[in-house]
């Protein structure tokens, strides 16, 4: 079988030097590389999960009415196929065998793989029992819930497992748990039974992610990665950035965060784009440990860049609620901005160092001067508002028929590209790490241009035909699977080359691109399991209950508090964790409890924030030392010291985990309750400028190297900047207290403004006397017609004063602390105030006198600055 050689062309051939043991790449694409007959059994698994992914995710199986899966039986079978890899790509221990796999793995994975797979034989008798299993059913329960934590100890590590396993003690162990999370146990039938038959556990929500969206999106990157695309998107990068100072690694940059387009994995980013990076980023002078910490920070960074952003992002659409295109919108400015600041950052350490860029091949015309100007986040931006804007009106011109008319200029424009680019050398043919000089821009746009096409279908699935994100990816894939098979074949038709030989390599690329997109997702499917296990627990004991109180008592109410104990709780489990699982954990235990204290504090918390707060710090913690696992990629990469690779790293990520505090506070850095073109200019361009303030003071260099008082201005316009209503409130009080005397008061300020902050004060279900602020927001249903029976409020008039008479069960009301009886003694109504973005003024003219006193003194680089013998 000729692609036999797939599974053993594995890490060894992205990784880099040094990277062949049980290290980061191990846990990203499997630790073992069987050879022989076992070898080629893998790859064959791989190619059946690949194409049953693929053919669950399309609409063949209703139109054909053969292959139909429920979503059940779907998540049973993609655990079954990932526990079976799992047993059989990592190898138990450090020193067990790496190129055969032992028989007692192999009797293990069959019987790891048969307990999920007894959910697609028995399902029908399982749900005519559901509630009442039997012993059969408990026994392959207690053998899955085993197999699988020892298969997430495996692909991941101990930590998850650790995790897991203790929310499993506490379960049976709930009546001798401290009072404050104590619960009345459960029994071995019941746990097993809610854990593995039903889907409040392991074959919850996020299994089902992971089985419906995220194969797709995974499989989509591995593809366009084995097309070529990669390398055409580092390529790119080089040509448009090589030429500044510091010009690699701010290619670095940019090209991590194009491969973020075509993977969710901070560690492959690492592997992938350091490999070419760091040796060029070493060679123009930064020293190891920052040639490898840029990588890092760009690498954990390229997660957070929409449109992927790894398997959480599919989680939120659940979790919170909302569509996959308001998850990208949301997402979309923290994303853009962290990137220009870690591209001003590498443009500072360049400064410092006295740096030049590669040797330009030519002098750059103007219009390649504006190219390169476009940073790489801006240019898919562009292309996303073409495909909606420019070609989107083709669906409302043409109905049903738009799809037929859009797939021949598809066909004619690719192969249009292919032609073009014939005549110049494939990406996967450039060596990148051996460049002496940038590459020539149109060369590089012409070789590669016609990857973009697949991200276009991708962008015109999601915004203009509406369809679900899996059934989106599945059409972009369909279309990329036709790219990796005729590319080649095209490319040597137009150079008069030999079809049979480009023919083969575009099936073998085709081949390689289907197993890989397995074997990347194994430790993503273990893990999405074994969090489960943890949501399981959640529901079945009401813990999640008893946490605002836990988390309220020990940071005493404080939202600053509670915030700073959700980032540290990401950080510590993230260091073991993978995002999605770690973003599973946190967001569970914590989203709820920052949202109901921060409407105690009269702060409208979105859910979206909290969310996106707990996955930012989930993805900070692949720098964290001491266990970092991106850091220890790109350690082995640049053969620099993992802990100060890693320190280095985050000290570069600072102005990403200062930005989840700021959007909890001002949300419009989350583009909601943008209202106007100008509102979204200032907000952009406000926290653009914000976020360079604060890498300037940051990095103790700005025009020049910063005095102690000139980094911490910096920080205050930066913090000025980012949140303009701060400083505004204390000039201009944004509401004030008015004393409730009637119901009629309390309707027409909830008319006007669509929301209500109230001060009310009542009796407490344990019998304690409490007064509290409450805010009640009806969220889209409009304000003009927003109503107290909206919000589950019934309120009366006795005694000159207002109290409730009835709260509806699960509304606003309700989950804002309200009860029966209880008095409204005052409300909080808005004032009438000037902009507050009349406060960006002030700060740009303190901010240009700095910048003044600055220039004043000449540049002094940490080159020319050394003396002799130093």
């Amino acid at each position: 079988m000729f692609f036999l050689p797939l599974w053993l062309n594995g890490p060894e051939a992205i990784g880099g030097p040094g990277l062949n043991q049980r290290t980061a790449v191990d846990v990203e694409y499997g630790g073992r590389h069987p050879e022989g007959w076992m070898g080629r059994m893998l790859v064959l698994i791989c190619l059946a999960w690949s194409l049953f992914q693929l053919w669950i995710a399309s609409p063949f199986p209703f139109s054909l009415g053969i292959g139909v899966f429920n979503d059940t039986q779907a998540r049973a079978i993609h655990l079954a196929f990932a526990l079976f890899l799992a047993y059989t790509a990592y190898p138990a221990l450090k020193r067990s065998a790496t190129r055969r796999i032992p028989w007692s793995d192999l009797l293990i994975a069959l019987a790891a793989a048969a307990s999920a797979a007894y959910l697609v034989v028995f399902y029908q008798a399982l749900a005519e029992r559901a509630g009442a299993p039997t012993q059969i059913d408990i026994l392959v329960a207690v053998v899955g819930l085993v197999l699988l934590l020892e298969a997430t100890r495996r692909a991941l590590g101990p930590p998850l497992m650790v995790v897991a396993g203790i929310f499993l003690v506490y379960t049976f162990a709930g009546p001798y748990m401290p009072e404050v999370i104590a619960h009345k146990g459960a029994s071995l039938s019941k746990v097993t039974a809610h854990q593995w038959l039903t889907t409040e556990g392991v074959f919850g929500v996020a299994l089902g992610i992971s089985t419906s969206f995220v194969f797709l999106f995974v499989l989509f990157g591995s593809l366009l990665d084995r097309a070529g695309a990669g390398r055409f998107f580092i390529e790119l990068a080089f040509s448009m950035l090589g030429h500044m100072r510091g010009g690699p690694a701010k290619a670095a940059v940019v090209a991590s965060g194009l491969s973020g387009i075509i993977s969710g994995s901070s560690i492959a980013n690492v592997v992938t784009t350091g490999t070419f990076t760091i040796p060029l980023m070493k060679r123009v002078g930064f020293p190891a440990s920052k040639a490898g910490a840029i990588e890092v920070a760009a690498s954990t960074n390229g997660q957070l860049t929409p449109p992927i952003m790894g398997a959480a992002a599919f989680l939120m659409v659940e979790y919170v609620g909302i569509s996959y295109l308001e998850v990208i919108k949301h997402a979309l400015l923290p994303a853009l901005v962290s990137y220009v600041a870690l591209i001003y950052i590498v443009h500072l350490e360049a400064l410092k160092a006295g740096m030049k860029g590669l040797e330009p091949n030519r002098s750059l015309r103007l219009l390649a001067r504006l190219v390169i100007a476009l940073s790489t986040i801006l240019v898919l931006i562009l292309l996303s508002l073409f495909v909606y804007f420019g070609i989107g009106w083709i669906k409302l011109l043409l109905g049903a028929h738009a799809v037929w008319v859009l797939s021949i200029i598809l066909l004619v424009v690719y192969v249009s590209l292919v032609a073009w680019a014939a005549s110049v050398p494939s990406p996967k043919e450039v060596l990148v790490s051996e460049l002496q000089q940038i590459p020539d821009l149109k060369t590089t746009l012409r070789s590669g241009l016609y990857y973009l096409l697949p991200v276009c279908v991708l962008v015109w699935c999601l915004a203009v035909e509406r369809l679900s994100p899996g059934l989106s990816a599945f059409w972009a894939t369909l279309f990329l699977v036709f790219i990796v098979l005729t590319q080649q074949p095209l490319r040597a038709f137009f150079n008069q080359e030999n079809l049979i030989s480009a023919s083969r390599q575009g099936v073998v690329d085709l081949l390689a691109g289907l197993v890989q997109g397995a074997r990347n997702m194994i430790g993503i499917g273990v893990a999405t399991a074994a969090a489960g296990i943890i949501v399981g627990t959640v529901t079945l004991t009401g813990v999640g209950l008893v946490m605002t109180e836990f988390v309220e008592f020990i940071s005493g109410g404080n939202l600053v508090l509670i915030l700073l104990f959700t980032a540290i709780i990401s950080l510590l489990l993230g260091m073991g964790l993978p995002t999605t699982a770690n973003y599973i954990v946190v967001s569970t235990l914590m989203a709820p409890v920052i949202v109901a204290l921060g409407a105690q504090h009269g702060l409208v918390v979105p859910l979206i924030a909290v969310h996106l707060f707990v996955f930012y710090f989930g993805i900070l913690a692949d720098d964290t030392p001491p266990v970092g696992l991106a850091a220890f990629a790109a350690s082995a990469i640049a053969r620099s010291d993992p802990i100060r690779t890693g320190l280095q790293g985050f000290t570069y990520d600072i102005r990403t985990a200062v930005l989840p505090f700021m959007f909890i506070f001002n949300t419009e850095l989350l583009l909601i309750g943008i209202t106007s073109g100008l509102q979204l200019i200032l907000v952009v361009g406000s926290a653009v400028v914000a976020m360079m303030c604060f890498a300037a003071a940051t990095q103790r260099y700005w025009f020049r190297k910063n005095r102690w008082w000139e980094s911490l201005v910096l920080v205050v316009l930066a913090f000025s900047l980012f949140r303009p209503g701060f400083w505004w409130d204390q000039l201009y009080p944004p509401r004030q207290e008015v004393r409730v005397e009637t119901v009629a008061q309390i309707k027409t300020d909830l008319e006007e403004d669509g929301k209500l902050m109230l001060m009310a004060e009542g009796q407490t279900l344990s019998g304690e006397q409490a007064r509290r602020k409450v805010v009640l927001e009806l969220g889209e249903k409009g304000q003009q017609q927003a109503s107290l029976s909206d919000l589950g409020l019934e309120l009366r008039q006795a005694d000159g004063a207002v109290m409730v008479e009835s709260v509806g069960f699960g509304s606003a009301a309700q989950e804002a602390g309200l009860d029966l009886d209880w008095r409204i003694d005052s409300m909080i109504v808005a004032l009438d105030r000037p902009s507050k973005y009349w406060m960006i003024l002030p700060v740009l003219l303190l901010l240009f006198l700095l910048a003044w006193n600055q220039l004043r003194t000449p540049v002094q680089t940490e080159s020319n600055a050394r003396q002799p013998g130093d």
